[in-house]
């Protein structure tokens, strides 16, 4: 909520963060037992996440397809790389041209 333009709803019963768009998504246990965020990333960062990182990192369901990544918070988690994560996320939806 500390970056700029950020505005939290819910969406599909999950909190959720959008900057004009949806870029971050608090997955609790959805289609799993895992508690997870879901974000926005710039081309290509999926695929190298989780194919260097598969136990931190995953593909989520419906919005992965769009480049979206995965990553678990039941895990031990480096929040920083998190932080940036989200920033990144906003970033490519405030960019976006979709």
């Amino acid at each position: 909520m500390a970056l700029p333009g950020v505005e939290e709803r819910v969406s599909h019963g999950a909190p959720s963060w959008f900057v004009k768009k949806q870029f971050l998504i608090f997955a609790d246990q959805h289609h799993d037992n895992r508690m997870a965020l879901w974000c926005a990333a710039p081309a290509g960062v999926q695929e190298v996440l989780v194919s260097q990182e598969p136990d931190k990192y995953f593909r989520p369901p419906y919005v992965g397809v769009r480049g979206w990544i995965g990553a678990y918070l039941d895990v031990p988690v480096d929040w920083d790389e998190i932080a940036e994560m989200v920033r990144e996320a906003r970033a490519c939806v405030s960019t976006s041209k979709r």
